[in-house]
């Protein structure tokens, strides 16, 4: 197993400073460039754990703070095992907090966490891989289309709202995406119904992108986070298999 390095790092947006998590391996690089976003539950020990999962396979991985307007993290008094069936009043601490994170300031913060890996000395000169989870995975899409130069690969899982009859759903970014993308479903996900799965397939195919999208069955939102009641230990390592083939053909 690779050594990895973890350290707290802070990262300069026209805004403010972003706290983040970057992991890498240690003693060796540079290393190829992978943005990690967050899901709703925010910057913590398990999402740590999956940088340095990712950075144990020879890659540079900032995990940024997007809730950094309203503090650093942890923003939210989270219990060590999070089950929101048990624990409604957290997402009521939540929720306005992920609604004021809108695309325009959100997509400002992209080109300043792309900016500074780009900066790094621990990362390689070449294109950046994304990948994100739950409110992460509308992020990693709409970051593949702001910046479709800098994006080679991007992934995204157990995603919501992903493709909304709304005019500014994220699928309807599909023609400004250049890189690869990979989409893992939950077939047991109230923020991701049938039909838009089938519309954000549809829209991808569309726009000429190269892409997979794949349904996970019996797996719910949140399938890949071993700190809440979602999690599901076999679509959990079938998604790091996607991911890291996604990986290591792109970048």
């Amino acid at each position: 197993m690779t050594a990895v390095r973890g350290t707290s790092v802070d990262v300069p947006t026209p805004d403010g400073t972003a706290d983040a998590y970057l992991a890498h391996p240690d003693g060796t690089g540079p290393h190829p460039a992978v943005l990690l976003y967050m899901d709703a539950f925010g910057l913590r020990p398990n999402l740590k754990q999956m940088a340095d999962r990712l950075a144990a396979a020879g890659y540079t991985v900032l995990v940024p703070n997007v809730f950094y307007r309203h503090g650093r993290a942890p923003l939210f008094d989270l219990p060590d095992f999070i089950d929101v069936t048990q624990r409604p009043e957290i997402f009521q601490q939540i929720m306005p907090v992920v609604q004021s994170l809108t695309p325009e300031l959100a997509m400002r913060d992209a080109q300043a966490y792309l900016r500074w890996l780009a900066d790094s000395p621990t990362t390689t000169s070449g294109p950046v891989g994304i990948t994100g989870y739950c409110m992460g995975a509308v992020l990693a899409l709409r970051t593949a289309a702001s910046y479709p130069d800098q994006v080679a690969a991007a992934a995204g899982f157990h995603g919501g709202n992903l493709a909304t009859t709304g005019p500014d759903s994220p699928h309807l970014l599909a023609d400004r995406v250049k890189a690869e993308l990979y989409f893992g479903h939950a077939d047991q996900d109230h923020a991701l119904p049938p039909e838009q799965i089938d519309r954000f397939e549809k829209a991808l195919t569309e726009a000429g992108v190269r892409h997979v999208c794949e349904v996970y069955t019996g797996a719910q939102h949140g399938f890949t986070q071993a700190d809440t009641a979602a999690y599901n230990p076999d679509a959990a390592e079938r998604h790091w298999t996607a991911l890291l083939d996604l990986f290591g053909r792109r970048l």
